[in-house]
């Protein structure tokens, strides 16, 4: 079988694809949650709502009147301990690394508060070889909107034809759509194949090490 084909431009999600910062995600959830009068929702509840703006899982778990007052505080709180028990997922600073080595430009694009999104992409060296990042509150849109992904690519320059979006979620799937790019979907998060392809996944795999093998990289 003979590979396919690289994409000129790949456009990362962050949360679940990159990196597992589950962990701290959910105690900042929990944290703001209660902090409002509201039990704890499950850890799987939280992680299955991921993906999206701050402000759509918020609003899963508090009443409305509450939401915004929650997402200053999410804010607030969670830069303070949001590198405890982070990881790089598997195979993905390799499938960076090589992707560079192809000259193929990357970017990342994601729903994590566009400052926070940078600071995890220098600590985990991600920022050697993706030089943008866009992330929620750099400008007025987010995932999946269509003027979030084209801000991403204003911000990279040039003209792409063939986009992969690598993601872990249905928003990324959306997001990849809505731009009519495709999108390769990864099981590292809190959804499984079928889900994937079912939201409209042009492929899905275990891993990241299985588009190494993909791209004979």
């Amino acid at each position: 079988m003979n590979k396919p084909s690289l994409p000129d431009l790949v456009l990362w999600d962050m949360d679940g694809t990159l990196i597992d910062q589950t962990d701290s995600i959910i105690r900042c959830y929990h944290e703001v949650i209660q902090s409002f009068g509201f039990s704890k929702p499950s850890p799987l509840d939280i992680k299955r709502s991921l993906g999206g703006p701050l402000t759509h899982t918020l609003s899963l778990f508090l009443p409305e009147d509450s939401v915004d007052a929650a997402r200053i505080l999410f804010k607030e709180t969670f830069p303070k301990y949001m590198f405890e028990g982070m990881i790089v997922l598997e195979g993905a600073m390799e499938l960076i690394k090589r992707l560079n080595e192809q000259g193929i430009p990357q970017a990342i694009i994601t729903n994590k508060q566009g400052g926070n999104a940078r600071a995890v992409s220098k600590k985990c060296g991600f920022d050697q070889y993706i030089k943008v990042c866009v992330g929620n509150g750099d400008n007025p849109y987010e995932k999946p909107q269509v003027e979030f992904t084209e801000s991403v690519i204003q911000a990279l320059g040039g003209e792409y034809n063939h986009i992969i979006l690598i993601g872990d979620s249905p928003t990324d799937v959306k997001t990849a759509l809505n731009y009519k790019a495709n999108c390769f979907a990864v099981t590292t998060g809190s959804h499984n194949k079928d889900e994937l392809i079912e939201a409209g996944a042009e492929k899905a795999f275990n891993n990241l090490n299985e588009l190494i093998e993909l791209w004979a990289l």
